[in-house]
């Protein structure tokens, strides 16, 4: 028999939490899996501790809940939640009632097919078009970029496989890039239709500025899987090609001066010198890179408390 835990992360969302586990409760009570739901409070400044609280009061052990000393992100809190489960299977889902978990039998069946990874898939929006286009391209652009087909990367409803959750390094805003993240660790990831429904409270923070964002963070998370390990490779290459190429036309340069006798300073000469002094740099940065690669500090959470 597996065991099932529910991550939630959330940032002000007290009017939605008591809706929403009574919703989960009615739908895993039908299951024979035991379960857990795990709340990450991401620094809430308004009750949402204290709506937790009651709710652990009302389910008792069902109710966990994990409360950051302030705001870290979403990226934060899915790690921490994650980390903190103990179920064989991890549901991830967002506390704004826009996911319905009347869906988690369905994720949790598309998990017993094999797969490692099901991700929703929000195939309706009630979104504004402020959200729902600029994220239609982003998941264009990222399908494109890391060879993941999938219709919706940021839809925060998904089900995994304790071992590939637990794989996951996440920081930053790497929580758009799950799917990405754990195909590229060799697990099966898949997706599934889910509902969706509009938002109540609140409103979205999504928009064309994160899109951009998104995809400048695509392209690093390509950069830093081929050159985490070696970025002398990646900056070795350009600093090496540049010095190549100055080397060369200076060379073209020096030849017609031992010719000729006469050296005119001329445009393209000036260029080739900047392009072996650029590439230097380059091949200097690859060394500090090599240097500095296992150096840096990870991030650390502040947590003020927890529910058990």
């Amino acid at each position: 028999m597996r065991t099932v835990s529910i991550v939630i992360p959330l940032y002000n969302e007290c009017e939605s939490l008591p809706t929403l586990m009574e919703a989960i409760d009615a739908v895993m009570e039908k299951s024979a899996d035991p379960w857990e739901t795990l709340f990450i409070d991401d620094g809430s400044t308004d009750r949402s501790f204290e709506t937790i609280t009651s709710l652990r009061t009302r389910y008792g052990k069902k109710v966990r809940a994990v409360r950051f000393n302030r705001n870290y992100g979403k990226s934060a809190a899915l790690g921490t939640g994650i980390r903190e489960a103990g179920g064989d299977v991890i549901i991830t889902m967002d506390a704004d009632l826009q996911d319905d978990p009347a869906a988690i039998p369905d994720l949790l069946a598309k998990l017993d097919e094999g797969w490692d990874l099901v991700s929703g898939w929000k195939r309706k929006r009630y979104d504004p078009l402020t959200f729902t286009i600029p994220s239609k391209l982003w998941n264009l652009v990222n399908s494109i970029l890391s060879g993941v087909k999938l219709h919706d990367f940021n839809c925060g409803f998904k089900a995994y496989r304790a071992a590939a959750a637990k794989s996951l390094e996440i920081y930053g805003d790497r929580h758009r890039y799950l799917p990405t993240l754990a195909h590229w660790n060799g697990f099966k990831v898949t997706e599934l239709p889910v509902p969706h429904h509009p938002r109540k409270y609140g409103r979205s923070k999504y928009g064309f500025g994160k899109f951009f964002n998104g995809v400048m963070d695509m392209l690093t998370l390509l950069f830093l899987r081929r050159y985490l390990r070696s970025p002398l490779h990646f900056f070795g290459l350009l600093g090496s090609g540049l010095i190549l190429l100055g080397i060369t036309v200076l060379g073209y340069f020096g030849v017609e001066w031992i010719v000729t006798g006469s050296l005119h300073i001329r445009p393209l000469m000036l260029l080739s010198v900047s392009a072996v002094i650029v590439g230097i740099q380059f091949l200097s940065f690859g060394f500090l890179a090599e240097i500095l690669i296992n150096m840096a500090p990870k991030e650390t959470y502040l947590i003020r408390e927890k529910i058990e």
